[in-house]
């Protein structure tokens, strides 16, 4: 098992050691990857074959692009196991707050409101008045699951109080004691992911989404725990599920806040 670097090898690549790694494993696993050490031509065509009949690990189909990133490189290598720490009490209680929480649904639905989500939204300040999309409410579910722990705990919680996912990231980097991780930062190193860490997502034009980390999965994917979400894949939703579709390699993902020290 060989753990990918964080560097993604494609066409005209010179990371000469990693390049003669995938085609000697290539070609152990029936492909002719070729074995001189040059990411050509022939051996993106070989990667691209490799990709259309092998799926990551979370059983998804590989993007068939001739690129070697973290789920193609796990796909032939095996994933590399993540070393989890200890969850301290903060996170541990807010993932279990969450956890009570899945199910949860607007009512009415595509509404961004109900008995539980207008507790979500006051939690962080937002008027239940207004425009529906004056009251997404992602950012307002993560602060409420921390808030409803903190108050468990007796103690204050530890995020700032917004409902804005793009500014929940940059007023963390101004706490004391609290860390972000970049999303390049992960991918480079899987174990700076842990559970109870927060993700943020950015969509451009000041839009985002966020939720809670539950679980790593093999291979860089995330179990976590959402608001203000649904299973289809859309960016905005209904309720609170917990899904595991987000990984490590996602274009949107900015990074994540860890306040285990916090």
């Amino acid at each position: 098992m060989l753990p990918f670097d964080g560097t993604v090898l494609s066409l005209g690549s010179t990371a000469t050691a990693s390049v003669s790694a995938v085609q000697n494993q290539l070609t152990a696993r029936g492909y002719a990857g070729g074995t001189n050490g040059k990411f050509d031509a022939a051996m993106e065509s070989v990667v691209k074959l490799f990709q259309a009949q092998h799926c990551d690990e979370s059983g998804l189909p590989l993007k068939v692009d001739g690129q070697v990133g973290v789920h193609t490189w796990n796909a032939l290598f095996g994933a590399t196991p993540v070393d989890v720490q200890p969850l301290v009490p903060i996170l541990a209680q807010a993932i279990a707050v969450a956890s009570s929480q899945v199910g949860q649904m607007e009512v009415p639905r595509a509404s961004n409101r109900g008995p539980m989500v207008d507790r979500y939204l006051t939690s962080t300040g937002v008027s239940l008045s207004g425009t529906i999309d004056s009251r997404a409410w992602c950012m307002c579910f993560v602060y409420w699951s921390f808030l409803q722990a903190a108050q468990q705990l007796e103690r204050s919680t530890p995020l700032p109080k917004t409902a804005g996912c793009i500014q929940h990231w940059q007023r963390a980097g101004n706490l004391p004691n609290v860390t972000r991780v970049t999303a390049a930062s992960a991918l480079k190193s899987r174990s700076l992911v842990q559970p109870g860490m927060i993700f943020i997502l950015d969509f451009g034009g000041g839009l985002g989404h966020t939720g809670i980390v539950e679980t790593l999965l093999p291979g860089g994917g995330l179990q976590t725990i959402e608001g203000n979400t649904n299973t289809d894949g859309s960016r905005s939703g209904v309720g609170v599920f917990r899904l595991t579709r987000r990984k490590l390699t996602d274009e949107t993902l900015v990074g994540f806040v860890d306040y285990s020290r916090a």
